[in-house]
């Protein structure tokens, strides 16, 4: 019933077979581009990694139902790493987080940062940051971790250098 009866392939004018040109073309155009997307993505994933000269060093601890943030470069009076609620990082200086759970996963996130990255209990996690905008911020946790959940919220405040090292030195 459905079969094309004789002539009427002249309607929609004769099939085009074996256009190599054609063929050609619309297979080597992708695959050019794909492949400098590729070379492209490449080369920005290696440089995500370049810590460049000593980064901040700041840990990231979560625990229901709070985040707790270790400054290694940093020590108290007892010389332990300054450790405090607040998240505070000077404007334009590379941060590197080193994320890590006490008890459940959760997931450090600062909006503003445009980074997000989990931590797990045992594992340690990385991110690097470079503040580049100053004033106050929220710390997240996206990972659904527990009935207190919803107040898992820290402050995360950019300053200026000369602002945060008068904060180093009021916790030490």
């Amino acid at each position: 019933k459905f079969r094309m009866r004789p002539g009427e392939e002249l309607k929609d004018g004769p099939p085009i077979h074996g256009h190599t040109g054609l063929e050609i073309l619309w297979t080597a155009v992708p695959a050019v581009l794909v492949t400098a997307i590729g070379i492209f993505s490449a080369i920005v994933l290696a440089r995500n990694g370049d810590v460049g000269p000593r980064p901040l060093e700041v840990q990231a601890i979560g625990q229901q139902f709070a985040w707790k943030f270790a400054y290694s470069d940093f020590a108290d009076a007892e010389g332990e790493p300054v450790t405090t609620g607040q998240l505070v990082l000077p404007l334009g200086r590379q941060a590197r987080f080193t994320m890590t759970a006490v008890d459940v996963i959760h997931s450090f996130w600062v909006p503003n940062f445009g980074q997000k990255m989990d931590a797990v209990p045992g594992i340690e996690t990385e991110i690097l940051v470079t503040p580049n905008r100053m004033g106050d911020f929220a710390v997240v946790c996206t990972e659904l971790c527990g009935l207190g959940h919803a107040t898992m919220r820290a402050k995360a405040s950019v300053v200026s250098p000369q602002d945060f090292e008068a904060w180093i030195e009021e916790q030490q």
